[in-house]
């Protein structure tokens, strides 16, 4: 049976909504007006590569089993949808027009899907040892998230590396990394079987007789998509410098060692909230991943181009590390690097 999927951001959610359009579900991508019309007129464009191909195919929304279109926060209608997808960075979510649209999200208690790199607060709060913590000076915004129930909201890591290409329109995505999204289940076991029902549709998707990448992983364990943590604290965050920013490769690869014992000490703090080794992806993994990621990360790339807000995982993990006990120098260097960059964009009034 088709389901309808509410997915909140047209970038990064063109990928996961390419592939419920392939597992012939139907989606509404919430954007800007004028990206909705593009998107309404032309469709959506993502570029992916399959395994031992050379080059990447594009795939065309248009010609996909499910339906898609795209509408503003201001006309969605709820009451279409069995899911919501959260795909926006996190300082959007303080925009007027979405956060109306998230009030009416959470009232309607829609099950959410978070594909964010930050974390959703409702989603923290379903882990114990994070339930008593202070943690929203990490948030632009904190009280988005205060309507929503933490069983309704979980988390799914987005671990495929994915860009709109400048000289393009913005309805094209193309993929540098295909690896899977790893979702976390939600608290109740009838949002759980329509997202497993998405598993199974999206595994079975093929394209010209050949498997395409980019899969939906669900697990029971909601730590599995804090492993992204560490991959953000020792990568992505490190991409940002007080000078040009750098490769992901190169924030990973010009020191080694250094990287292994930031990465080694955020998979320590997942540990203690409780996930296990299993849940974790080990470093040896990860850093091959990252001598193919050539660019700097979206968010040294927002700061770079005078980005006033980024998603504070840095921030976040800093906080939780501290409140744990746990504290880390060179995490704390990393935050303090980005705060100074994000400052400089501050005018004084």
């Amino acid at each position: 049976m088709p389901r309808n999927i509410l997915i909140l951001g047209a970038s990064y959610g063109s990928l996961l909504a390419t592939k419920l359009l392939m597992a012939g579900h139907n989606v509404t991508l919430v954007c800007r007006s004028k990206t909705a019309e593009l998107i309404n007129r032309d469709g959506t464009e993502v570029r992916i590569k399959l395994r031992d191909e050379p080059t990447h195919r594009a795939i065309f929304s248009r010609g996909l089993p499910g339906k898609l279109d795209a509408a503003s926060p201001a006309d969605v209608d709820l009451s279409r949808y069995d899911l919501v997808g959260l795909a926006m960075q996190e300082p959007q979510y303080t925009n007027h027009t979405i956060r109306v649209l998230m009030i009416k999200i959470a009232a309607a208690k829609l099950p959410c899907l978070s594909i964010m790199n930050m974390p959703p607060l409702p989603y923290l709060k379903r882990i114990p040892a994070l339930g008593g913590m202070d943690l929203e000076e990490a948030y632009t915004n904190a009280s988005v998230w205060e309507r929503f129930s933490p069983g309704l909201v979980t988390l799914c890591s987005p671990d495929p590396q994915a860009f709109r290409p400048p000289e393009e329109a913005p309805n094209v995505l193309h993929v540098g990394l295909a690896t899977n999204f790893k979702a976390a289940a939600f608290a109740d076991q009838a949002h759980n079987l329509v997202l497993r029902e998405l598993e199974a549709d999206i595994d079975a998707v093929r394209l010209d007789g050949q498997d395409v990448p980019v899969k939906l992983k669900v697990f029971d364990s909601l730590f599995v998509p804090l492993a992204k943590w560490s991959m953000l604290l020792t990568g992505n965050y490190r991409c940002i410098t007080l000078a040009e920013p750098q490769s992901i490769r190169d924030a990973v690869h010009g020191d080694l060692r250094l990287s292994q014992s930031i990465y080694d000490h955020v998979d320590a703090i997942a540990r203690r909230l409780g996930a296990e080794a299993k849940d974790q992806v080990p470093f040896e993994k990860y850093a091959k991943a990252a001598e193919s990621l050539l660019k700097p990360s979206s968010a040294a790339r927002a700061v770079s181009n005078g980005a006033p807000f980024i998603e504070r995982v840095d921030l976040l993990v800093k906080l939780i590390s501290q409140q744990l006990g746990m504290p880390n120098a060179d995490i704390d260097r990393t935050a303090e690097i980005v705060d100074r960059r994000l400052n400089e964009r501050i005018v004084p009034s």
